[in-house]
C-alpha cells in the first residue's frame, strides 16, 4: 500500500497535487525501458538490445509541476515456456492491473504483417481485463512516414469499414483511444507523449518525497546494473540463463563508502569461460563499469567485488525469482 509523501513547505499544497500510474507494456524488446528512462529523466531501468532485458516490474517516478507520475517498466509479453517466463508475463499484466493508463509499445520497424502473435496476445489481454490503451509506435525515426500510416491503421482501425482510416477515426473493435509516434531513443515526440499522460493524472496526493525517482532497493538497483553491463559486454555469446544477487551490502561511512558483493549466477560450467574473459580481463571490466555507475548512482564511493557461480536449474528456482523482484506461484 503506497502513502502520502511528507507534507514539505516546497511541495504543492496536498489539494493541488495529482498522482497517478502508467503501465508500459510492449513485446520484447519493443524500447519500454529506454521511453520509461526517458519519461523521468534519469535511468532507472536497464536497457541492453537483448530481448526480454526487463525481468520484473521496474517502477520510475517522474515529477512535472503539481503532477507525480508513476512508470511501470514491466517486462515484455511473449509465449512463456518456463516457470520463469510465466513470472515475468505475470508481472507485466500485474503492473496493468490497477494503472490509471496502460501504454503499449510496438517497434515501428514491424510491417503491419509481421506483427505477430506476440502484439495479439497484448490486444487479446486488454480485452480480457476490459482496459483501452494509449499505443505507442517506437523507433518512428527509422521508417518511412507511409509504413508508419498502414502500421497505425491496422493496428487502430482492424475493420476499416467502421471509418475512415484517413481521418484516424478508432473504431469500437480497437484496443486503443489514442497513438503517438515517438523515438524514444533521440526523444523525438517524448516529450508530446508525455505531456498528454500527465495531463490524464487525476488529483490525489503525492505518495513519494519530491526528490525520488525510483521504486526499487538499492541492492536491487546495483545488481541490475551490473547484469546490465553483462549484457552489453558479451552480447553476441551470453546466454539468457544468468542473473545477479546482492548478497552483501556494508556501509562503511561518508569517506569509505560501501562495500558491495554481487553474485552472478549461470546455468552451465560452460558459461563461466564467456564471463570471466581471458585471465579474468572480462570480468574485472564489467565490474569497473558496474562500479562506477552504482558510485555515480549512490553519490559515494563504491568498492564492488563479484563472484560467478554455476547453478545449474537456478531459473527455476523461486528464490531466485524473488531476488529479482517476482512473485509468482505456480499452479
Amino acid at each position: 500500500m503506497l502513502e502520502q509523501a511528507p507534507v514539505s513547505p516546497d511541495l504543492p499544497p496536498p489539494e493541488a497535487q495529482r498522482f497517478g500510474t502508467v503501465a508500459i507494456l510492449g513485446a520484447p524488446n519493443a524500447g519500454k525501458s529506454t521511453l520509461v528512462n526517458a519519461l523521468v529523466g534519469s535511468k532507472v531501468s536497464i536497457v541492453t538490445p537483448k530481448v526480454q532485458t526487463t525481468r520484473t516490474r521496474i517502477t520510475g517516478i517522474a515529477l512535472v509541476g503539481d503532477v507525480q507520475m508513476v512508470l511501470h517498466d514491466t517486462p515484455g509479453i511473449f509465449a512463456a515456456k518456463r516457470a520463469l517466463d510465466s513470472a515475468m508475463v505475470e508481472a507485466a499484466w500485474s503492473g496493468m492491473k490497477d494503472a490509471d493508463l496502460a501504454v503499449v509499445m510496438v517497434d515501428a520497424r514491424r510491417k503491419p504483417d509481421t506483427l505477430g502473435d506476440d502484439t495479439a496476445r497484448i490486444v487479446e489481454g486488454l480485452q480480457r481485463h476490459r482496459r483501452k490503451a494509449i499505443l505507442v509506435l517506437n523507433k518512428v525515426d527509422l521508417v518511412a512516414k507511409p509504413t508508419l500510416l498502414a502500421l497505425a491503421q491496422s493496428l487502430t482501425n482492424p475493420n476499416p469499414s467502421q471509418g475512415d482510416a484517413g481521418e484516424g477515426v478508432i473504431s469500437p473493435e480497437s484496443a486503443f483511444t489514442d497513438v503517438f509516434m515517438i523515438s524514444a531513443l533521440n526523444g523525438s515526440g517524448v516529450e508530446q507523449l508525455k505531456s498528454f499522460l500527465v495531463s490524464k493524472m487525476p488529483k490525489g496526493p503525492w505518495h513519494y518525497p519530491p526528490d525520488q525517482m525510483a521504486d526499487a532497493p538499492m541492492r536491487f538497483l546495483a545488481a541490475e546494473i551490473t547484469r546490465e553491463k553483462l549484457f552489453l559486454s558479451v552480447y553476441d555469446e551470453l546466454p539468457y540463463g544468468l542473473t545477479v544477487e546482492t548478497e552483501n551490502w556494508e556501509e562503511r561511512g561518508p569517506k569509505k563508502g560501501v562495500r558491495i558483493d554481487q553474485r552472478i549466477y549461470i546455468a552451465r560450467e560452460s558459461h563461466k569461460p564467456i564471463i570471466l574473459g581471458k585471465g579474468g580481463t572480462l570480468l574485472r571490466d564489467i565490474g569497473t563499469k558496474a562500479r562506477l555507475e552504482i558510485t555515480e548512482l549512490l553519490g559515494r564511493p563504491v568498492h564492488l567485488f563479484l563472484q560467478v557461480s554455476v547453478r545449474p536449474g537456478w531459473i527455476d528456482e523461486p528464490a531466485r525469482w524473488r531476488e529479482m523482484g517476482l512473485d509468482y506461484k505456480r499452479t
